[in-house]
């Protein structure tokens, strides 16, 4: 595993669960050329990413994986704030649990974003996290995918509570693949869009996130 890699895997442990006892996969693995992710009735519900706004997310993946994702709000777990260098937004979406309690994660690290502000054409880091598989994929830099257009909109209370939410509406689009973290893998989302909520201090600080940036 390169240098890169290892620091990309060690930034996402906190969100990837071992994988289960006796799986037989302890490494990273080429997935099969078509993957169905969809909700089961045995997935557990989900906590509202936004209340009284909608939330969703929609993605098209080609290459080791042949995904057309469309989640709603009643599916998806989300949370956001400040990257780490407090100049741009990381945005985290999680989809709907399979039979076996497993989901995968989208985390948007997107540049030059600021708190409550309307933008375009802003470069975006994409990784993709399979939890409790131990499988992630990266675009490990923010020059590979772009946001068209991010806008923000302001939610929930509108003071006293000592956090202010806004819910994200923003397209995009990659032009190389996201690549395994261990392994020869590419997957490249040619389009994806999202509304999700981004949290912030009303003393001017960020909500704590994390994972990759």
């Amino acid at each position: 595993m390169t240098p890169q890699a290892r620091r990309l895997a060690l930034l996402a442990s906190a969100l990837l669960p071992a994988a289960c006892s006796g799986s037989g996969s302890g490494s990273a693995t080429a997935p099969p050329a078509t993957v169905a992710v969809t909700a089961t009735a045995a997935s557990a519900p989900a906590a509202r990413c936004l209340v009284g706004a909608e939330a969703y997310l929609r993605a098209r993946l080609r290459g080791s994986l042949d995904l057309d994702l469309s989640w709603n709000s009643a599916e998806i777990e989300c949370e956001g704030g400040a990257r780490p260098d407090g100049r741009g937004l990381r945005v985290m979406i999680a989809g709907p649990r399979n039979a076996a309690g497993r989901r995968m994660r989208f985390v948007f690290g997107i540049a030059d974003t600021p708190e409550g502000r309307s933008v375009t054409a802003r470069p975006t880091n994409v990784t993709i996290i399979f939890e409790g598989e131990q499988r992630m994929y990266a675009t490990r830099g923010d020059r590979n995918c772009t946001v068209d257009e991010l806008r923000q909109e302001r939610v929930g209370a509108l003071g006293g509570t000592g956090v202010l939410s806004w819910r994200v509406v923003a397209r995009g689009f990659c032009v190389a693949p996201a690549t395994a973290v261990d392994g020869p893998a590419r997957v490249l989302v040619t389009r994806f869009d999202f509304a999700s909520r981004v949290d912030f201090s009303e003393d001017g600080g960020h909500a704590a996130t994390t994972g990759p940036s």
